[in-house]
C-alpha cells in the first residue's frame, strides 16, 4: 500500500487526538499516547488541552496528588508523565536505554572504575526515605567517595535507579524543586517486570503510527528493534521513495484531505520529536525548540497538521499576551483560526488575566 507524508501526517494526527478533541479522561488520554513529555513540569497541560474536550488543569493536578500518573524519566532517558500502571509496567523495559544514557554522560566518566553497585546500594535507601534532591543526594553520597565528583554519585543514582519526580513539581498554580524518590516507595509497590518489548512497539504505533523501525528506536530509545517489528502481526506500506513504514492492521489512516485544524503544542511534544524523519510534521527540517522554564508559556504552533509557528504568553499581574510567531505565510482562514485557538488557549491557561492575541 502506498503512503504520502501528508497520509502519514493525518494518521498520527488523528491518533494523537489532534484532529479532533477527544471525549476522553486525561488519564485514558495518557495511557494512549504512552505518556506524555514533561521536561517542563506544566506542558502537559496545555498538551492535554490541545486534545481533549472539556479538559481542566485541576483533573491532572488530582492525578497526580493521587500519585495515579508520575513523572519520571521514561522513554530517551527524558522526563515524561505516565499513568502509575505504565511505569510499573514500561520502566523495567527502559532499563537498557537508562543505562546506556548514563555510560555515554560524563558523569559516567567521572566515576570510572567505581563500583556503581554500591553507589545504588548507598544511594537507595535515601530515596527510599523521601523526596530528595540531586544537590541533597551528593551531599549525603560524597563523604562515601570523598576522591569522586559529588554531583556524578547523584545523577549515578538519578539515572540507573527508578525513581519519580515529587510534588508539587508538576502541580498546576504550585512550583518546587526538582526532588526524586524511589519509584516503588512512592507508589507503594514494586514495579512490574513482566511487560514486553512487543507490547510497547505495539502502542507505539497506536499513538504514533505508521512508523519506521528507526522511528520506535529513536522514540523509546531501545535498540536492535526490527526483529521484534517483524515479528509482529503488522501490515507494510510503502512511501514513494520506498522507505517501508509499519502498521496496526486495524489502525485508522484518515484521507490525506482530512482538515487538520490548528493546534497548540506544548514544549518538548512527543508529536515533533518522536520519529527519526520529521517530514511529516516538519517539512522543512527546522530544529524543534528545547526552552527552559516549567512550561505552559511557550511552544510550537501546527497549521494544516505542519509545524508553522510558534508561541510564546508574556503575562504582567493583570494580563496575559500570546504572540504567535509564523515562519511561514498563513492564509487569511488561517491567521483567523490561529487567533481564534489562541484565545482559546489563553482562556485556559490564564482565565483571570485580561488577555490579548497578536499573530505576526
Amino acid at each position: 500500500m502506498l503512503v504520502t507524508v501528508r497520509s502519514l501526517n493525518r494518521a498520527t494526527l488523528d491518533r494523537q487526538l489532534l484532529l479532533q478533541r477527544a471525549d476522553l479522561t486525561a488519564l485514558d488520554a495518557i495511557e494512549h499516547l504512552v505518556g506524555m513529555q514533561a521536561q517542563a513540569p506544566l506542558a502537559p497541560y496545555v498538551g492535554l488541552w490541545s486534545r481533549l474536550v472539556d479538559f481542566t488543569p485541576r483533573e491532572l493536578v488530582d492525578l497526580l496528588t493521587q500519585r495515579s500518573v508520575v513523572r519520571a524519566s521514561m522513554m530517551r532517558v527524558t522526563v515524561h508523565l505516565a499513568s502509575a500502571g505504565d511505569y510499573r509496567v514500561l520502566r523495567p523495559l527502559l532499563q537498557p536505554v537508562m543505562d546506556r544514557g548514563f555510560k555515554g554522560s560524563p558523569f559516567a566518566k567521572e566515576l570510572a572504575g567505581l563500583d556503581l553497585g554500591a553507589v545504588l546500594a548507598a544511594a537507595e535507601p535515601l530515596v527510599a526515605a523521601g523526596p530528595v534532591t540531586r544537590p541533597a543526594l551528593a551531599s549525603a553520597l560524597s563523604p562515601l567517595w570523598p576522591d569522586r565528583d559529588a554531583v556524578s554519585l547523584a545523577y549515578a543514582a538519578s539515572y540507573l535507579l527508578p525513581m519519580v519526580q515529587s510534588l508539587p513539581r508538576g502541580v498546576w498554580g504550585s512550583n518546587g524543586p526538582a526532588a526524586w524518590q524511589l519509584a516503588s516507595s512512592w507508589l507503594g509497590s514494586p514495579l512490574d517486570g513482566s511487560g514486553s518489548v512487543d507490547d510497547l512497539v505495539l502502542r507505539y504505533l497506536a499513538a504514533f503510527g505508521p512508523a519506521t523501525v528507526a522511528d520506535v528506536q529513536l522514540w523509546s530509545g531501545l535498540t536492535r528493534l526490527r526483529e521484534v517489528v517483524e515479528r509482529l502481526p503488522l501490515v507494510q506500506l510503502t512511501d514513494e521513495e520506498g522507505v517501508v513504514y509499519h502498521d496496526l492492521p486495524d489502525a485508522p489512516r484518515p484521507s490525506a484531505d482530512v482538515p487538520a485544524p490548528p493546534r497548540f503544542l506544548p514544549e518538548y511534544d512527543n508529536v515533533l520529536l518522536s520519529h527519526a524523519d520529521r517530514r511529516r510534521f516538519i517539512p522543512d527540517a527546522r530544529r524543534v525548540p528545547l526552552p527552559p522554564g516549567t512550561g505552559a508559556t511557550t511552544g510550537t504552533v501546527l497549521v494544516d497538521g505542519l509545524w508553522s509557528a510558534t508561541w510564546k504568553t508574556t503575562r504582567t499581574p493583570d494580563s496575559a499576551a500570546l504572540t504567535v510567531a509564523p515562519h511561514v505565510p498563513l492564509a487569511d482562514a488561517d491567521r483567523a483560526a490561529v487567533e481564534h485557538e489562541a484565545h482559546a488557549l489563553l482562556a485556559f491557561t490564564d482565565p483571570d488575566l485580561t488577555p490579548s492575541v497578536r499573530v505576526l
